[in-house]
């Protein structure tokens, strides 16, 4: 069951992770782990730029973040950005029961595939996170076509 009032209390974190990935120099994007219940279970951001490892999306450094768990049906993935293919595939992966999306206007990844496949998806259509993400591609194109895994030319 959706609880809005729940999950944006849980995007905030999110939220304060992008911003800690743009003042590092990074992509802007954030995620963390919950429990349905609201308990943290991890946090992190996109640290591709700042670690030279292009497998170190948002999604991917909270899920690391979090250790093994016994099961992940229970957790809420909420990350600012609609997750790419390969977010989206560890989602599905692990079956993750629930998105929250900051926004996926900007990029729409596989959000649509992540439904189809019994995905419970909420999206906040954030204005923050579309902006942080926008003036990022606009000053750094090439890096964020290499991050989505496009030709920037």
């Amino acid at each position: 069951m959706t609880d809005l009032g729940l999950y944006a209390r849980m995007f905030e974190v999110a939220l304060e992770e992008a911003r800690a990935g743009a003042a590092e120099g990074g992509i802007p994007i954030g995620a963390a782990l919950f429990r349905r219940t609201g308990e943290l279970i991890s946090r992190g951001h996109n640290r591709r730029v700042q670690q030279s490892d292009p497998s170190v999306h948002a999604e991917t450094d909270a899920f690391r973040r979090a250790g093994r768990q016994s099961s992940y049906r229970d957790l809420v993935m909420v990350t600012t950005l609609a997750p790419c293919w390969y977010c989206s595939g560890l989602v599905r992966q692990f079956r993750i029961g629930a998105l929250v999306v900051g926004e996926s206007r900007t990029f729409a990844g596989g959000v649509d595939w992540l439904r189809a496949n019994g995905v419970e998806v909420s999206d906040l259509d954030n204005a923050e996170c579309r902006q942080l993400l926008e003036r990022y591609i606009a000053a750094n194109p090439k890096i964020w076509h290499e991050d989505i895994g496009e030709d920037s030319d």
